[in-house]
């Protein structure tokens, strides 16, 4: 079975920052959520057997799969490398997630993060590319893909290899199209020449690219007033030829709200607006950042328990506005509920996890010198 471009919406939901009440997801609100994605007429969700602490799946059936009729909408999740120990935990996750789920199948499936090393060998070692083809001739999934993470040479062995693939995931937003670890262009081009329909995540860069600072927020807003400057990103990913649908991390009915007027009569970026893009992109490349999504893979495994995205986040504020006294009122009021950046313990377990392959441990000494 092909994959039915034509009812592919053009914004997914994606169900890795959900709303949270008391460290648990806010299912009213997600609920909520639903019903105005789904009224807007779109219907593709996003979920992974590890977002929310394996709630993800859980909160697609409480407030998707429970509520509307199983052929009204497409629900895709993914299959961790780094669960598994043998070819029988194939199995055991992917019944476990059509429980979790609710579902007797899922509309897409994916290999999760797919990239050099320890990843892909798992995926290769358990022989789970036939065994996911085997998975969709029983039905039990209609489209059978991967997300990756890895160079371009990697992707072009694993597409020469596997030319049964339907489909690909991969960061792509416009900070990163010359990122020397994403080298999210070199990506895009490579599916976009094989003609591989491509599902884009991250297209905000984890909320980054929502909030550059007023003075080059005002540079967008100057330019297009009726427009926020989070729609900029998701309109330039949801321009590019070759992409089929574009997965937003909703965690609030404002955010959702703004998606879906970006993507109900999508207006594709103009040759104008792509020359702003470009200046801006400059002018943020200017200030170094710490390139983390705030994807938190790096957070369910943490000895310490710090929150390593929000210290990231105080530590880029702090590199754009040295002299911002809130930056440090966060991080104090961070550390109540988690672990300080220096009781860091050095094991590494984020660092086999990032899909961004940041030196995490050499960062958080740095935040610790700086805010500690």
């Amino acid at each position: 079975m092909s994959i039915e471009l034509d009812r592919m919406p053009k914004l997914g939901f994606g169900l890795m920052r959900l709303p949270e009440n008391s460290g648990s997801i806010d299912i009213d609100r997600v609920c909520s959520m639903v019903d105005r994605y789904m009224k807007s007429g779109m219907n593709y969700f996003d979920t992974a057997y590890i977002y929310h602490g394996g709630k993800s799946e859980v909160a697609a059936r409480e407030a998707l799969v429970k509520r509307y009729p199983r052929e009204s909408f497409m629900l895709a999740t993914k299959l961790p490398a780094w669960e598994m120990r043998s070819a029988a935990d194939r199995d055991r996750i992917f019944d476990e997630q059509l429980k979790r789920a609710g579902v007797d199948y899922f509309d897409f499936y994916l290999l999760h993060s797919v990239e050099d090393g320890s990843n892909h060998d798992n995926y290769e070692k358990y022989d789970c590319w036939n065994w996911g083809s085997k998975l969709k001739e029983e039905g039990k999934i209609r489209h059978f893909g991967f997300s990756y993470h890895g160079s371009p040479e990697l992707l072009t062995d694993i597409l020469d290899r596997h030319p049964e693939t339907e489909f690909v995931q991969i960061q792509l937003n416009y900070l990163d199209r010359t990122n020397p670890v994403v080298r999210s262009q070199q990506l895009y081009e490579i599916l976009h020449e094989r003609k591989i329909p491509m599902i884009v995540m991250e297209p905000v860069r984890g909320g980054m690219l929502a909030d550059l600072g007023d003075e080059i927020n005002s540079v967008f807003k100057n330019a297009r007033p009726d427009r926020s400057v989070a729609s900029w990103a998701l309109r330039f990913v949801g321009s590019l030829p070759g992409v089929m649908t574009v997965l937003s991390g909703m965690s609030s009915e404002e955010q959702m709200d703004d998606n879906i007027a970006t993507f109900t009569d999508f207006e594709p970026v103009s040759d104008n607006e792509m020359a702003i893009i470009n200046d801006v992109t400059q002018k943020v490349l200017a200030t170094a950042q710490i390139g983390c999504t705030a994807c938190k893979y790096c957070c369910d495994g943490c000895p310490m328990k710090i929150s390593i995205p929000d210290v990231f986040r105080t530590i880029n504020t702090l590199r754009r506005y040295p002299d911002d006294w809130r930056s440090k009122n966060f991080y104090a009021g961070l550390v109540q509920r988690s672990g300080r950046a220096s009781d860091c313990v050095g094991c590494g377990q984020c660092e086999g996890v990032c899909p961004q392959h940041l030196p995490i441990i050499e960062l958080l000494k740095e935040a610790a010198e700086i805010l500690d």
